[in-house]
């Protein structure tokens, strides 16, 4: 498998890193990227061979075309992309564009997979959702999820629709994450803690407490009674938590998260 990736900047950087983890030889990969500092480093990096312009002969070798530019750069990409595809497979990991608008851009081309990956990418611990038009063979499926998973876990999606879910639950999901660390570290801030024992103590317990969620078989809402006993301070946090509605007020938050992904769809849809 051969692969052209459009775009080479910290996505496609993880994708190429972990595809050469998994026993890629460089010779397979090559990037399209308008930007030499980018182009140079990508070069140094992985050598690879990249280019600043399409054509037809930088795509010949290639049977899958990995799509890695920003939402706003995708329709003018994929129109110039069109009159040089043959049978690749088209990877698009551009956060909000819908395979339809994506195969009308490309002149009908129908042998599209769009995914939403997130940014622990960039650490080789992402998760993906992806989605097949149906003209996607069982092949080229395998062959997404061999890309999309040299930097993590993957999902497959039987309706498009739910990668608005996926954009709200994952792809701004470490955002919710980071936000709640930093709280924890103001906390421990405000407890008396210096800068570095907050950082450690929130960080860890975030990683060890999904760690531990991760390998146990039971439901994430018996491991937290586990920690609440009676009369208890984890209890005390709970209980303030409940009572300010912390737990709705997330719901809601990644319910509008969802929305705003469908109103972005929505949005470049209308783009010519």
């Amino acid at each position: 498998m051969n692969i052209t990736f459009i775009g080479g900047g910290n996505m496609a950087s993880a994708l190429i890193g972990g595809l050469l983890k998994q026993g890629f030889a460089a010779t397979q990969l090559r990037v399209a990227e308008i930007s030499e500092e980018h182009r140079i480093r990508l070069q140094q990096t992985f050598s690879i061979s990249t280019t600043a312009t399409l054509s037809a002969g930088f795509l010949a070798n290639s049977n899958v075309i990995v799509l890695a530019v920003k939402p706003q750069q995708l329709a003018a990409v994929s129109h110039e992309l069109a009159p040089l595809l043959g049978n690749h497979l088209v990877i698009s990991i551009a956060a909000g564009i819908r395979t339809d608008d994506l195969s009308r851009w490309m002149q009908g081309h129908t042998r599209i997979v769009r995914a939403m990956p997130n940014t622990p990418a960039l650490i080789g611990a992402a998760v993906t959702g992806l989605y097949a038009m149906p003209a996607v063979d069982a092949a080229e499926k395998q062959a997404a999820s061999t890309i999309l998973a040299a930097t993590g876990s993957i999902v497959w999606l039987e309706r498009e629709a739910l990668l608005d879910a996926v954009t709200a639950i994952s792809g701004s999901g470490p955002a919710y994450v980071f936000y709640f660390i930093e709280a924890m570290q103001q906390a421990a801030l405000s407890l008396g803690l210096d800068v570095t024992q907050a950082k450690q103590l929130s960080l860890e317990t975030f990683l060890g407490a999904a760690k531990l969620a991760a390998q146990s078989n039971e439901d994430v809402s018996t491991l937290r009674a586990r920690v609440t006993s009676k009369g208890g301070t984890t209890e005390r946090a709970i209980r303030h938590m409940e009572n300010d509605g912390v737990g709705q007020t997330i719901i809601h938050a990644i319910h509008a998260a969802a929305t705003r992904a469908r109103e972005l769809g929505d949005e470049s849809g209308h783009q010519a």
